[in-house]
């Protein structure tokens, strides 16, 4: 698809559904299996499943000659994407240490983002068998269901998932809280408030584009929000692609936690 004319969302999506089911599956293969490992800055860990499926969705994503630019956790970063109206933006597999243990929450993750904002997302958990589809303007669904986030403003037992610490931290001054199991994907975190399976979710302050740009279109197209504590909406394709602490739920919750993490005891980093 030209870059130089105006995408159409649900097209975008068409074409991310198809690829990243099929860079699923691939995935889904070589799960569980004996596979080269090795580690990365930051002693984060890739694989060559995480290469294999970044080289199938780039092959499948801008091998029709398109001028849409790339950012993948797992390619170079090209600087030419900076100055580019769309940009394919993908983590292969979210979840690494989870796919490398065996583990079931892992995830691929793709998203267009125009100009700053994502437009279409795919996100596939293949071991749970859970596709999520988000279009702008369109909604979200997971399976081919519509999606949404849970409704109420109370905080008192909400089901709240992110950082361990931080969420002892959290507890140890807000009203009693249910804090849920640990997610490795990222993504997928999110895409447990967009489809209502938890009240909200944090995102610590070093996740990156890759890790967000599809699960926040499903939250927002369920109904939710995800921004920054101060309220700001997540700006993609930025140059340096990292984000500070992000705050995802549906809108009321999300506002009445924005209140209560503001507050001076709970300038968390």
């Amino acid at each position: 698809m030209p870059a130089t004319e105006a995408v159409d969302p649900a097209q975008a999506a068409a074409q991310l559904a198809a690829c990243v089911r099929e860079a699923g599956v691939l995935a889904l293969s070589m799960f569980g299996r004996p596979i080269k490992t090795w580690t990365k800055s930051g002693s984060s860990p890739v694989s060559e499943a995480d290469i294999a499926v970044d080289r199938l969705l780039r092959e499948r994503l801008t091998g029709d000659g398109s001028d849409v630019a790339w950012l993948s956790e797992e390619s170079a970063d090209d600087p030419a994407r900076l100055t580019a109206r769309y940009v394919w933006t993908v983590d292969p597999i979210d979840g690494t240490r989870a796919y490398l243990a065996g583990l079931p929450d892992w995830t691929v993750s793709a998203a267009l983002v125009e100009d700053g904002r994502p437009i279409a997302a795919c996100l596939y958990a293949p071991a749970s068998e859970e596709f999520f589809v988000a279009t702008a303007h369109k909604g979200a669904t997971c399976n081919g269901a519509t999606i949404a986030t849970t409704t109420g403003n109370f905080i008192t037992q909400a089901r709240i998932a992110g950082p361990k610490r931080f969420l002892e931290r959290l507890s140890a001054v807000a009203p009693p809280l249910t804090v849920m199991p640990r997610v490795r994907s990222l993504a997928l975190r999110l895409a447990r408030v967009a489809q209502g399976a938890f009240d909200a979710a944090i995102a610590g302050s070093n996740s990156h584009d890759w890790d967000l740009a599809a699960a926040d279109l499903l939250v927002h197209e369920a109904g939710g929000a995800l921004t920054s504590v101060a309220g700001g909406a997540v700006t993609y394709n930025r140059p340096v692609p990292q984000h500070e602490m992000l705050v995802a739920a549906g809108r009321d919750r999300h506002a009445t936690l924005l209140e209560l993490l503001r507050d001076e005891r709970l300038a968390f980093s």
